[in-house]
């Protein structure tokens, strides 16, 4: 270590604020004009590496810095860090997230100069032409290691790679996992010429790494615990046994199983209905015992290792599918076995929790008492576990906990806003809380450099979720990790999983430098890296485009949650946002286009929405088209083959719409856009418009639809409502009872309708 501080001096950074660390300073220099990867521990200070890079770009003055995150907490924390470490206003610092709205990014987009953002939001607004990357001088992803599969990372550094021919990125991660494919994977989507990896043994790094302690703790399953479980295990068996006879698994004993085993038993049951033209129903049943099978070993393995109140809540669910009219067959099944009633009766009487709770506190209790100023983070899996720990800890004295979840809000568990997560961390970092109980959110980036003690309430499997998890600790001195385990549970598996994998990753790690190296030398010049667009093999090239006419697809807000916008917008597609009262996607005036994927197909033919949405497409638009994406329309949910094919002769023959199979999103994107071709360079004249040639719905329809866009409303339902209280104003002043008066709405259909009018509104 230095005797004494050295900062580094550099244009735009304010003085005598970044420590002098070589090992910063030498990769800063090495990635500041190749498209480079940085591995380096957490705590180390990958975002010091980046400031340095960025103080280079606002030295040369070329255009916007984009500074990608994937939660709107780190994003929060990237804005804070910049803000006080760069000489530059504050004001051209600007943070994107959902909850800024779509006309305010565009202005802030084009007055500033450097954007933080969360990479979903960017996405929509490359799909939506917002913005554009061709005056974007750096992008940097930090937590590179999400850059696989459809993550929007991946497509964000596509459109990059294509509107900037200067384009430079950086990329950043302190776990990229321990498999070479998936490294490599992750350099070819980030365009990837050079990679700097630097682990805690190496001689520049050393002596920056501060001491972690760890220690485990070890408890047994209380024995209150042992006969609801035994019921719970001899429910699971049968089934075993059940997937046992038709050969899916190869044994039917409990303690043999695991959740591989019956995804696996999953996928061989689907390929079998798949194959046969007409299924014996054995096939079904198997395909509901294996999803009965995964709840059983589920809860099984939440009593084990979380406790009593976690498991109830996991049932409720369940009991909460079961109840609905389109519930899964397997939810109903599980409440009607009499094992899985006994269980639940035997778990309702049990007065204990699981014996974890009192080492949390014990834990707790010594950390304070030995430095009462400490900060301690417990990480849970679950999040009905967060609250049952911070429930016990919020009653002791001198313990001041704060729960830290995601948006989303679920049952009974309203989500945090971003806001709120962003005053708590600023309130545990000042003291006003020392205890944070979080959830998985705050495992990437958060920077608490006081943490004394990191608590895994479980272990778990994933090596690179361990490793950020225990990396909130020890930044700027020793820290302690302890990690509860219950004894002959999945808990010592987990334990032991998450061990071997990142041994493998260290032991790796070192291969993959010089690995790595030969295969981006090798590839460097080839297609691995090479983002340009194929020549597109489909029939899209039967209709060539006027060269002065842009082809445009209006598409529903929603459906931006689909790849298929992404990918209309790289065939340079003008897409227009809208929020469509009907259909999803119009490419004229006269052809709007329902989407359905094959789940969202039959979920809306069980719940009885589907053919209300039919009638107002066919009503709303002279030539109206529905679009069933994906395969297993008769096989993945257990029925009848004759029910599936008179509701597509009912839509064709009765509604007089054609229906088109699509194998996937690509496929789906391909088909708009033909489409689109023929229409509007058939006559450039002809409008795409948002009504078509027929009137839209009159106002009983759009009465009616309002209605049915309640939780298990159905159209019939929704007159009966209509009709019982006379207006829509009527329907939403109504209290549980006064709903209940009409037939066929239930307790339940009248909390969930009363609770999604009068839940506070919150965007994800």
């Amino acid at each position: 270590m230095f005797s004494e501080l050295v900062f580094v001096e550099k244009d735009f950074l304010i003085s005598n604020k970044v420590e002098y660390r070589e090992y910063q300073i030498n990769i800063a220099e090495k990635v500041r004009k190749k498209n480079s990867l940085i591995v380096l521990p957490t705590g180390l200070g990958k975002t010091i590496i980046a400031l340095l890079v960025i103080a280079d770009k606002l030295t040369t003055n070329k255009g916007k810095i984009l500074f990608l995150a994937p939660t709107k907490p780190l994003v929060n924390q990237h804005k804070t860090f910049l803000q006080s470490f760069l000489k530059i206003k504050k004001d051209l610092i600007s943070v994107f997230t959902g909850e800024v709205p779509p006309k305010k990014r565009i202005n802030l987009w084009q007055e500033n100069t450097i954007i933080i953002s969360t990479p979903q939001v960017i996405e929509n607004d490359l799909v939506s032409r917002r913005i554009s990357l061709n005056d974007v001088s750096l992008i940097i992803f930090d937590e590179a290691h999400h850059a696989t599969g459809k993550y929007a990372y991946v497509y964000i550094n596509e459109i990059y790679q294509k509107q900037n021919e200067n384009a430079h990125t950086l990329a950043m991660t302190a776990s990229p996992g321990n498999d070479l494919e998936k490294i490599t994977e992750i350099c070819k989507n980030l365009s990837i010429e050079h990679v700097e990896i630097r682990t805690k043994h190496d001689a520049d790094v050393k002596p920056f790494v501060h001491e972690i302690h760890f220690s485990w703790k070890n408890v047994k399953t209380p024995e209150e615990f042992s006969y609801p479980l035994l019921l719970l295990q001899k429910a699971l068996r049968d089934r075993l046994k059940q997937l046992k006879d038709i050969n899916v698994i190869d044994s039917a004993s409990v303690s043999s199983i695991n959740k591989t085993k019956l995804l696996d038993a999953q996928k061989k049951i689907q390929a079998e209905i798949r194959s046969r033209l007409n299924p014996p129903k054995i096939l079904f049943t198997a395909a509901a015992s294996q999803s009965e099978a995964l709840k059983l070993l589920y809860s099984i393995e939440i009593l084990q290792t979380q406790g009593v109140q976690a498991f109830k809540h996991f049932f409720q669910r369940i009991q909460n599918d079961a109840n609905k009219k389109s519930g899964s067959k397997s939810a109903k099944n599980l409440i009607a076995d009499t094992n899985v009633l006994d269980a639940l009766a035997s778990i309702s009487t049990i007065k204990i929790e699981h014996p974890k709770l009192d080492e949390v506190e014990k834990i707790v209790k010594d950390q304070l008492k030995s430095n009462s100023s400490s900060r301690i983070i417990i990480f849970t899996h679950y999040r009905d576990t967060s609250k049952m720990v911070y429930d016990r800890l919020n009653d002791i004295e001198d313990v001041k906990p704060i729960r830290f979840i995601g948006q989303g809000t679920k049952i009974n568990d309203k989500g945090l806003t971003q806001k709120q997560q962003k005053e708590i961390i600023n309130k545990f970092r000042r003291g006003e809380f020392n205890v944070l109980v979080a959830t998985s959110v705050a495992e990437e980036g958060l920077d608490i450099p006081t943490t004394e003690l990191v608590l895994f309430y479980e272990p778990i499997p994933s090596e690179i979720r361990n490793i950020q998890r225990r990396g909130r600790t020890a930044r700027k001195k020793p820290g302690n990790v302890v990690i509860l385990i219950t004894k002959g549970t999945p808990d010592e598996g987990y334990y032991w999983a998450s061990k071997r994998k990142e041994k493998l990753m260290h032991t790796e790690l070192e291969r993959i430098r010089s690995s790595l190296k030969r295969r981006l030398e090798i590839h460097s010049d080839s297609e691995l890296f090479q983002i340009k667009e194929k020549t597109n093999q489909t029939t899209i090239n039967s209709y060539e485009a006027n060269a002065n006419n842009i082809l445009k697809i209006i598409v529903d807000h929603r459906e931006f949650r689909s790849p298929v916008a992404r990918y209309i917008s790289k065939q340079d597609v003008e897409i227009e946002p809208s929020q469509l009262p009907v259909g999803d996607y119009i490419v004229s005036s006269r052809i709007g286009i329902e989407r359905k994927d094959v789940n969202d197909f039959l979920n809306s033919l069980l719940n009885g929405h589907l053919f209300n949405q039919v009638k107002r497409l066919r009503d709303a638009f002279s030539r109206p088209i529905l679009i069933i994406e994906g395969d297993g329309l008769f096989t993945k949910r257990n029925i009848n083959h004759n029910a599936i094919f008179g509701c597509l002769v009912s839509i064709m023959v009765d509604y007089g719409i054609p229906i088109i199979n699509t194998k996937d999103e690509v496929d789906t994107a391909d088909l708009l856009i033909v489409m689109a071709k023929r229409e509007q360079n058939k006559d450039q004249n002809k409008s795409v418009a948002l009504r078509g040639d027929k009137n839209m719905m009159n106002m009983l329809e759009q009465q009616q639809f309002i209605i049915e866009g309640f939780p298990q409303i159905s159209s019939v339902i929704a007159k009966r409502l209509l009709e019982h209280f006379g207006s829509i104003r009527a329907i939403s002043n109504a209290d549980e009872e006064e709903l209940q008066q009409v037939q066929g709405v239930g307790k339940k259909i009248a909390e969930d309708i009363h609770r999604v009018i009068n839940e506070q509104y919150q965007i994800n």
